[in-house]
């Protein structure tokens, strides 16, 4: 397959101011990464042809007005990576961030790895391939991983995100996922249940005011309780010790 041409990643002229102020003396690897996106990343499938000359609009100046929400020297954990949207953003918008890229497929988290390492970012982000759930609760070559903020995008609807995220924040940590248009509506519909998973009341934010247009829109939830895996209830005993509604076995 030929390699897509590297001039579609180029930043566009109307979006060069907000591209410094997110960016500001990083924004040269900002356009490494892009160029990255729009090349290897389109052969290998993580980002459509159509969108690598939006690269700049759609995906590297919306993640990176995330970093706003995001406390200084914070670990990120970002959940369902893909090519490295928000978190390798994030790393390089934000060098006092340590960052895990979570990622479960492995052609994805081979790209991730080498971007890492072409970025020069090695000592700021690690690449973990699993699941969310595996990473809250560790594997056989891998403790069990946690931070202060973790992010996401794109990866599903508020209820499932914040079962699959809340896990890898710390106490008092947060999740700080990027959203569309339905944000709002999704917080009404899923407050219930995200506070039944240990999260505060969903709050919604706009990142980027007068530097993107339109501003990114995030959802912010506070994991406010430990909650442990719900178990499964073991049958009631008789006072004679045998289930109840069940036979005893004879003698």
């Amino acid at each position: 397959m030929d390699q897509p041409a590297s001039t579609q990643a180029t930043l566009p002229p109307e979006l060069a101011q907000a591209a410094h102020t997110l960016f500001g003396d990083r924004l040269d690897l900002a356009a490494a990464y892009a160029e990255l996106l729009a090349t290897d990343g389109v052969v290998r499938g993580l980002i459509g042809p159509r969108e690598a000359p939006r690269i700049w609009e759609r995906h590297l100046l919306n993640c990176a007005a995330m970093a706003e929400r995001i406390p200084d020297g914070a670990s990120v954990l970002d959940v369902g990576s893909g090519a490295g949207l928000p978190g390798l953003v994030l790393a390089i918008a934000r060098p006092d961030l340590t960052v895990t890229l979570v990622e479960p497929l492995a052609r994805r988290t081979a790209f991730l790895v080498e971007a890492v390492q072409q970025l020069g970012l090695t000592k700021a982000v690690r690449v973990f391939r699993g699941r969310a759930e595996e990473a809250a609760a560790g594997t056989r070559d891998s403790a069990p991983l946690s931070a202060d903020i973790v992010t996401a995008r794109a990866v599903a609807a508020l209820d499932r995100l914040a079962a699959w995220c809340l896990p890898l924040a710390v106490p008092g940590g947060r999740l700080v996922a990027l959203k569309g248009a339905s944000a709002a509506e999704e917080i009404a519909e899923h407050t219930e249940a995200v506070s039944r998973l240990g999260g505060g009341e969903p709050e919604l934010h706009q990142c980027g005011v007068g530097v993107i247009d339109p501003p990114a829109t995030v959802v912010e939830v506070v994991r406010e309780r430990v909650v442990g895996p719900v178990r499964k209830k073991s049958p009631k005993r008789s006072r004679g010790g045998r289930h109840r509604g069940g036979q005893g076995r004879g003698r």
